[in-house]
């Protein structure tokens, strides 16, 4: 399972034109489910995506994390995050989850997102979606934690 995460002043997801998800300061994450990830990989890499300390303290240093901050989470699912792209020109992605293992483990990091923080928005699985942020730094971390 991937996160690709980014520190964000603010993001949102649309579809359709309609405002579905939105944060202000916290962290916007794209996430990526292959074939052999389960709920304790989720549960893992929530727990990393949540501590994971890449907010600035009073000395401008990166030590805190969105559990520490209270920030807000936006969690957007991207299965091309599991795309191979080592040959050819074309990416492959056979190591991506199915679509209702995808939706299932999606659902279930959202859940215990929830269940953790208090500001959790999200998109839409396997919607057509637009996002909008305004990256922080830019600070951007591609997370990964397998089975």
């Amino acid at each position: 399972m991937k996160a690709l995460l980014q520190r964000v002043k603010n993001a949102r997801v649309q579809v359709d034109g309609k405002t579905i998800g939105a944060i202000d300061q916290g962290l916007l994450v794209f996430l990526g489910v292959d074939h052999p990830d389960t709920e304790a990989v989720a549960e893992k890499l929530l727990d990393k995506v949540i501590r994971y300390r890449v907010f600035s303290d009073q000395e401008g240093k990166m030590n805190l994390s969105l559990e520490d901050i209270g920030g807000g989470l936006l969690v957007v699912s991207q299965f091309t995050l599991s795309a191979s792209t080592r040959k050819g020109l074309r990416p492959s992605f056979s190591s991506a989850a199915t679509p209702s293992q995808g939706e299932f483990l999606y659902n279930h990091f959202l859940s215990l997102a929830q269940d953790r923080l208090d500001q959790v928005a999200s998109g839409q699985f396997a919607a057509d979606m637009q996002v909008e942020l305004v990256n922080d730094g830019p600070v951007t971390f591609m997370l990964e934690v397998n089975t």
